[in-house]
């Protein structure tokens, strides 16, 4: 099982002819309106029409247009397809229209239309907000298992070198910060946590998503007492942390500003499809897109 970036081709391949397909798919939450941004990342910067602001690798589009108290007026995306016809063609279907920041007109300029090299959405949503997510990230974990490995201390030691010393970067995937085993560790977590979740806080809606290089672990119960407030948000990360020794990211769980892969979107550095799993047992060669066929 070998990983590789996806290339300018694939990525135009997957989100016109197999994206499509997982709209459907996509948890009921995640609707045209119901995040509050949907974003996108670029492989190289791409200008905006007004010449002083510079090019933009990363681009948010809010999905209402909104009053000065912060109330809804008018959505930006009809309909999902709207939104898929922003993926596929960001600057020709650019939500901010006319505006002079939203991005120039390809066929204005010498280089095509940019591809999505990653695909978010926003977890602050209109209809749900107390959508909570838990990041577990094969990183993360490799470092650790890196610096347990070293008798020495190695809180001065950068993660290239320290990976490089305990050969993390020459396991396979080779050349990447983290081993396969680092990924079926964080599944496993991933699942810890929903276990936890269900234990803990009686939780009845939970959903854990291979983000590629990890897990995202959502917690999506109707919680109209406090909806997941900062605090705890906190709670919930000292709990993970400390009392169960999960690595988690914990600004993810406490920033619901904060945005995540869309679910059957494409990990471009991996060329791995972002999914919904079952099982702490999900194999990664099964999420392969299929211009890797």
């Amino acid at each position: 099982m070998t990983w590789r970036a996806a290339t300018r081709d694939d990525l135009d391949t997957y989100y016109t002819d197999e994206f499509p397909d997982y709209v459907d798919d996509l948890p009921s939450f995640i609707t045209a309106t119901g995040p509050k941004q949907y974003a996108l990342a670029f492989d190289h910067p791409h200008p905006v029409r007004k010449d002083e602001v510079p090019d933009k690798d990363f681009v948010r589009r809010d999905t209402w247009q909104t009053d000065a108290a912060g109330e809804r007026q008018q959505a930006e995306f009809d309909g999902f397809d709207d939104v898929l016809d922003f993926i596929q063609h960001p600057a020709r279907n650019d939500p901010l229209g006319g505006s002079e920041f939203a991005l120039a007109d390809p066929g204005l300029l010498d280089q095509p239309d940019p591809r999505p090299d990653a695909v978010y959405y926003a977890l602050d949503n209109w209809e749900r907000p107390w959508v909570l997510l838990v990041d577990i990230d094969a990183k993360t974990i490799a470092r650790e298992r890196a610096a347990d490995a070293l008798p020495q201390d190695t809180s001065d030691r950068d993660d290239e070198a320290l990976l490089e010393a305990t050969g993390i970067l020459d396991a396979d995937p080779t050349g990447y910060p983290y081993a396969f085993e680092d990924v079926d560790q964080a599944i496993e977590y991933g699942f810890e946590v929903r276990d936890i979740f269900a234990d803990d806080f009686d939780a009845e809606e939970t959903m854990v998503v291979y983000s590629g290089q990890g897990v995202h672990v959502y917690l999506l119960d109707t919680d109209l007492a406090h909806r997941y407030d900062a605090q705890s948000r906190e709670v919930l990360n000292d709990l993970l942390l400390e009392s169960y020794d999960i690595p988690i990211d914990p600004v993810v769980t406490a920033d619901r500003r904060r945005v995540a892969r869309l679910p059957y979107s494409l990990h471009a550095d991996v060329s791995r499809i972002v999914q919904p799993i079952e099982s702490p047992q999900f194999d990664p060669r099964t999420a392969t897109p299929a211009f890797l066929d």
